[in-house]
């Protein structure tokens, strides 16, 4: 039976001018280790779950080295209430009780986490999940919150103070994508284990692995300048400026902005938030002139 052609010229000159344009960025991040914090919407939409499942197979099958960190806040909310355990937050931070500190780790390691390796390895079998407990790849310490100028205690809430990226090194050797679980041992109590904020872990980490970028995906398009209007969207801007910035940012914003300060202080080339609930927002930002959301260099 004959094909009749589809594709009309144009469609196709589209298509290779976006291929051609992606020519320089695969060429920069072929071998390069890229840390991509996954979180957001991008998390609880199974459209945009595919979507950044096939981003993460991309990148892998293009020789592009990515590791993926992420958190869970609203999966562990739903389990909370549903077993009636009182979730409350403090200045942002949710207070983990050691019952709540065993529903985050539940949630985290016993479900997001196979759920998004499995997606991954739908094409093909090179996703493996881990914990930050796993293998001594992170240390938590303890932390608390002030709020109104008083010190509140959050539990089993910590902040990673060390990571040892070797076995994330191991996996990338054996051609292997590591997908890990914001979860951390506590330093001061063996055997304790402390939720730690993923944004936070994932620029530790990138900075560990000597990473050539952090990714953080996250529900708004990017950082605005003058919020909220919509045109102020910054595209670019060095590590001193966004200094400047960040007491003026909303309080959700704060976090994901310091994150991308501190990977970019500690040696990593450029950081990014992006809007998650774009597909394939990973594959726009990594492989187009001017991305998707907002990059932070140094300077």
């Amino acid at each position: 039976m004959t094909d009749i052609q589809q594709t009309t010229p144009e469609e196709a000159a589209g298509k290779a001018a976006v291929l051609v344009e992606s020519l320089p960025w695969l060429q920069r991040f072929r071998d390069q280790i890229v840390v991509i914090k996954y979180g957001g919407n991008a998390m609880v939409s199974e459209e945009l779950q595919a979507a950044f499942a096939e981003d993460i197979a991309y990148l892998h099958h293009v020789g592009v080295k990515p590791v993926v960190v992420h958190g869970g806040g609203p999966q562990i909310s739903t389990m909370l209430d549903r077993l009636a355990i009182p979730s409350e937050f403090k200045g942002g931070y949710r207070v983990t009780s050691t019952e709540a500190i065993g529903v985050v780790r539940m949630v985290l390691a016993g479900q997001i986490n196979p759920q998004l390796v499995s997606r991954i390895n739908a094409h093909g079998s090179f996703a493996t999940g881990m914990s930050g407990e796993d293998a001594g790849l992170f240390r938590g310490r303890r932390r608390g919150v002030v709020v109104d100028g008083a010190e509140h205690d959050l539990g089993h809430v910590g902040d990673v103070v060390g990571v040892d990226p070797t076995a994330i090194l191991d996996h990338l050797a054996a051609d292997r994508v590591p997908v890990v679980s914001s979860i951390a041992p506590d330093v001061d109590q063996p055997g304790s284990s402390l939720n730690v904020n993923a944004d936070a872990a994932a620029a530790a980490l990138a900075v560990a692995l000597g990473a050539v970028k952090l990714v953080i995906l996250t529900d708004v398009a990017g950082l605005y300048a003058d919020w909220p209007n919509r045109d102020s969207l910054v595209s670019h801007l060095t590590a001193t400026e966004l200094r400047a910035l960040v007491p003026s940012l909303e309080s959700g914003m704060i976090p994901k902005m310091q994150a991308c300060l501190d990977a970019v202080d500690g040696g990593v080339d450029r950081a990014a938030i992006i809007d998650g609930r774009q597909p394939h927002s990973v594959l726009v930002e990594l492989f187009t002139q001017r991305g998707i959301g907002t990059e932070v260099v140094a300077g």
